[in-house]
This record gives C-alpha cells, sequence and structure tokens, in this order.
C-alpha cells in the first residue's frame, strides 16, 4: 500500500522468510545507510571518466594547450589514473601523428608524377623547391597567431592542398622552358624567357586562388573559424610561395636542368642513317 511506502526507514518493516520458514523483520539483517553518490556515472573507452571543458585564451594554440594539460596531469592526477582525448583534441592528437606521413606521401606522389610528365627524374625537383618556401610563408602567419590562427585539422588540410596549388607555377616555367631548349636555345636563355611569358598566367592564377579563398577568411558564423584557419593558410601560402617561384625556380633551373637542345641535337645525330656509295 501506499502509506507503507512513505519514507525509506518503512522499508525496515518488511518482513521476510527464513529458511526455517519463520517470518521475521528485514531490519534484523539489513540497515540504511544514506550517501552522497553521483547523479550518473560517465563512462569514456569503457572506463569511468570525467570530462574537462576549456577555451583557449587568444594567442594559446590548441597543441600548446595540451601539452600543458598533459604535463598538469601528470604532477596532479593519482597513480592509475590517464587521461584522453575527445572531439576537436581527440582529432588534432591522432591526426597531427599522421601529419609528417602525410606530407610525406603527398610529396612523392607528386614527385612521379612530375617524373612522368617531364620524362626526367631532375625537373621534379626545381619544380618542388617552391613548396617549402610556400609552407613556411603559410606558417609565418599561424606562428603569429593572426586572427587567432593555430596548427590544427583545418590548417593541415590547407598544407596538403598547397603543395599541388604551388607545383602548378614551377610546372609552367620549366615545361615552357624545356620547350624553349629543344627548339635551340640555350639554358638560360629559355628560363629567362619562359619566366617573362609565364609571368602572366602565373600572376592571374595566383590572384584568381587568393580571391577565391577570400570568403572563407572573411567567413562568420558556424564553423567561421575551421574555415578562416584553410582559408589563411591557402591564401599567404599561395601568395608568398608565387613571390619564391618568379626567382627561385628560375635559378634552380640553371642548376639542375639538364641541356635539352644538346640532348635533341645529339638524338637527330644518331638517328641520321649513313649514305651508302656505290661506283
Amino acid at each position: 500500500m501506499q502509506h507503507d511506502r512513505l519514507n525509506a526507514s518503512q522499508l525496515q518493516d518488511y518482513y521476510i522468510t527464513t529458511p526455517a520458514g519463520a517470518s521475521v523483520p528485514l531490519s534484523t539483517i539489513a540497515k540504511l545507510r544514506t550517501t552522497v553518490v553521483p547523479e550518473s556515472l560517465n563512462h569514456f573507452q569503457q572506463l569511468n571518466s570525467a570530462t574537462i571543458s576549456a577555451v583557449t585564451k587568444p594567442g594559446v594554440t590548441l597543441g600548446e594547450a595540451l601539452d600543458t594539460l598533459k604535463t598538469l596531469s601528470g604532477d596532479v592526477l593519482p597513480l592509475g589514473y590517464s587521461i584522453d582525448y575527445a572531439g576537436q583534441s581527440r582529432q588534432y592528437v591522432q591526426e597531427s601523428s599522421a601529419l609528417v606521413v602525410t606530407f610525406f606521401f603527398a610529396l612523392v606522389i607528386i614527385f612521379l608524377a612530375l617524373a612522368a610528365l617531364f620524362e626526367s627524374f631532375r625537373d621534379p625537383f626545381t619544380v618542388l623547391v617552391s613548396v617549402p618556401m610556400s609552407i613556411f610563408g603559410a606558417m609565418i602567419f599561424i606562428s603569429l597567431g593572426f586572427g587567432g590562427a593555430s596548427l590544427n585539422i583545418y590548417t593541415e588540410v590547407g598544407l596538403v592542398t598547397l603543395i599541388g596549388l604551388i607545383s602548378k607555377h614551377g610546372i609552367l616555367i620549366v615545361q615552357f622552358a624545356n620547350d624553349l631548349q629543344r627548339e635551340g636555345k640555350g639554358k638560360r636563355e629559355a628560363v629567362e624567357q619562359a619566366a617573362a611569358i609565364r609571368l602572366r598566367p602565373i600572376l592571374m592564377t595566383t590572384a584568381a586562388m587568393v580571391l577565391g579563398v577570400l570568403p572563407l577568411v572573411t567567413a562568420s558564423g558556424a564553423g567561421a573559424a575551421g574555415r578562416f584557419n584553410m582559408g589563411l593558410v591557402i591564401m599567404t601560402g599561395v601568395a608568398i610561395g608565387t613571390l619564391f617561384t618568379l626567382f627561385v625556380v628560375p635559378a634552380m633551373y640553371m642548376f639542375l636542368a639538364a641541356e635539352h637542345a644538346k640532348k635533341e641535337s645529339a638524338e637527330e645525330t644518331g638517328n641520321e642513317a649513313p649514305q651508302s656509295v656505290r661506283p
């Protein structure tokens, strides 16, 4: 009945049957005790857990915050306790370790594609020499924390994209210079003309790319932080990388490129069949 369940102490008045068949009140074998317990038990990775949520200060990157958390946890947490990550922090920890591998495979794939395009293992090095410089240009703004930018999964995607975008400028110069060499021009003359003739297409594609990602940099609302980080990396990397491309690629071409004019003349000489003289 309801009036028998008005408070917890009334539970002790319930009678239970012993193995001998006698009825005894519950209070003879049990006691009530009041304690404070959590309203719910949170689990993460099938272990009891407590969630710590925080927001980084302006100018503090996510990586720096996680390093600080790891240091503090080693000093504060008792033996047997550990930390794990969720959400964006978990994604950053997992993806940042694979960033170097991703960059390596991206460079290898682009190098092999360029080697097949130019039929040479020397010209791809000339094209890819501008990649580290463009990444350096993008990392300047990340290290300065421009607009709250930090090294995260979005900037990493932007850096990988930057490799392919900046390689296109070197391809335009190297391919045209090789064609001019095959027409009989010297290496220096060929690369000078290639850089001058290809200047307009390079600047036009650079301007188109910079203006194309400008809406990402000026985005607002939900997800604006991720779009800003990706757009900032691409915009600054392409702009600064293009500046280096116009000067460094021709210099590296003079240092690494083969003499295609001599090669073409040697092949033509070898292909000439000797004529037999008949009396």
